[in-house]
């Protein structure tokens, strides 16, 4: 059975604008965020679908409650429309929702997993990521990319980024490391700090990154480990 999942009301709402773009976070947005901490730990965590390929997440997932997927939604809904311009008329629709815990050591990455990215290219996917681990645990970086000045990847630009991408992995592999701070491909615009209970919505197609600390952070145990649960939607 899910455990319950009620949301702290009302909820503190709060925007930040970075590089141009608006991201909303709510803070203490659950009224027990120790009940979803205790489902990780009853839960089977398996590699991510791509991590064998060293593509996609580095680490561990497992579904999420469905009583919080569903209680999330609910909220998402006129809260993305509100704050993120999608027509009244369009119904969201909740993709993977998933516990997901970072494991892969900076070695190991593939030269994919070494650089930001996009979750989609359509014009209204948005990412809820909800941080079950404090500030020691990095955070969620956005960036912008050098050689084409575009920080976000629409179905225009899509194709045209890919390229120039790919050429420039291919003819320079970056380094393994956790991507943070600007390199000669990216730079960093900003970053929204990860603290308990805190919900960040973003949109998809926006160039991002999960600021990782490796010292602390690639434990595969949810009470220590950089524990989140990670909602994708669209409209």
């Amino acid at each position: 059975m899910s455990p319950p999942v009620i949301i702290r009301m009302p909820p503190d709402i709060q925007s930040v604008n970075i590089g141009g773009q608006n991201i909303v976070f709510v803070d203490n947005f659950l009224q027990d965020p120790q009940a979803l901490v205790e489902a990780a730990c009853q839960s089977r965590f398996e590699p991510s679908a791509t991590l064998a390929e060293q593509k996609g997440y580095p680490g561990l997932r497992a579904p999420a409650p469905a009583a919080y997927t569903q209680t999330l939604a609910e909220l998402l809904e006129p809260l993305i429309k509100v704050n993120f311009q999608v027509p009244e008329h369009l119904g969201i629709k909740v993709g993977l929702s998933a516990f997901s815990l970072t494991t892969t050591q900076p070695e190991d990455l593939g030269p994919l997993q070494r650089t930001p990215h996009f979750d989609a290219s359509t014009p209204h996917c948005m990412a809820a990521l909800l941080y079950l681990c404090d500030k020691t645990h990095g955070g969620t970086g956005f960036y912008r990319h050098n050689a084409t000045g575009w920080q976000r990847i629409t179905a225009e630009n899509r194709e045209r980024y890919l390229d120039v991408y790919h050429e420039e992995v291919n003819r320079r592999v970056p380094r393994a490391r956790y991507f943070d701070r600007s390199d000669e491909q990216f730079t960093f615009l900003g970053m929204i700090p990860a603290r308990v209970n805190r919900l960040v919505v973003y949109p998809g197609s926006l160039l991002h990154s999960a600021c990782v600390n490796p010292a602390r952070s690639l434990l595969s145990d949810p009470r220590q480990g950089r524990l989140t649960v990670n909602t994708f939607c669209d409209f």
